[in-house]
């Protein structure tokens, strides 16, 4: 569930770096960030972005075939 503070970065259709690279600009301005990709590789770069930035990581579930991340700064 999303709320009116929470910005949404759908990158759906992206292959990494790109969703990654659209998670890092979102977090210039946003405390909380949904990220939505659906690269398989993704996880493991926004796993390595967060762990760079010290920012808190949850995996949401998602109904279709996308993956979802909330992303938080500590």
């Amino acid at each position: 569930m999303t709320t009116a503070e929470t910005l949404v970065v759908d990158a759906r259709g992206m292959r990494c770096p790109w969703p990654a690279l659209r998670l890092a600009r979102a977090m210039r301005g946003a405390a909380d960030v949904l990220l939505i990709a659906d690269d398989p590789q993704a996880g493991r770069e926004i796993a390595a972005l967060a762990t760079e930035h010290d920012w808190l990581v949850e995996a949401e579930s998602a109904a279709d075939d996308a993956a979802r991340w909330r992303v938080r700064r500590r």
